[in-house]
């Protein structure tokens, strides 16, 4: 039992004595221009306009980012938490909702955007990506939208755009 509890310490060790500073590699700030209080807005699949608010913060040494997401009337909340893994060189993110949702996603900077994607299989037994991308980067604005393609990234059907706008 004690072979057991001390390999975690040893591994922590040796991981700590690698990286004399946690989360200092370059691409761990890629998401830092999410970190803040935004508004936003949205047309849903009526053409009717949604809105809603996402606080996005670098927690757990700012080695984390974590997002909170609500509507405007807190009928649907989701949560995410993103993490650079410096092993893989890869930005990972895991988000959950109030639907009961749980969805993966790995990716990183793409030109001008971000993107994450993940892989599925749809209610038909067909493999489907879907991506998030962020663009239209400024300090006070940024586009957000959902994308999936069935035929393996040739087309894209957008699915949900979302516009931020940085509360003051």
């Amino acid at each position: 039992m004690l072979f057991i509890s001390v390999l975690p310490l040893t591994y922590s060790i040796a991981y700590s004595q690698e990286n004399t500073i946690p989360c200092s590699a370059p691409e761990s700030s890629m998401l830092d221009f999410w970190v803040g209080n935004w508004e936003l807005e949205w047309t849903n699949a009526e053409g009717k306009t949604e809105k809603g608010s996402n606080t996005i913060n670098k927690i757990l040494g700012s080695c984390v980012i974590e997002e909170n997401f609500s509507t405007e009337d807190g009928s649907f909340q989701g949560k995410s938490v993103s993490v650079f893994d410096t092993r893989k060189l890869i930005w990972k993110q895991t988000w959950v909702d109030n639907s009961g949702a749980y969805l993966d996603f790995t990716g990183g900077k793409h030109v001008d955007s971000v993107m994450f994607s993940r892989r599925v299989i749809d209610k038909k037994g067909n493999e489907q990506i879907q991506r998030m991308v962020f663009y239209d980067i400024t300090g006070n604005r940024l586009m957000w939208n959902w994308e999936s393609s069935a035929d393996d990234g040739k087309t894209w059907t957008l699915l949900w755009k979302i516009s931020y706008k940085r509360k003051v």
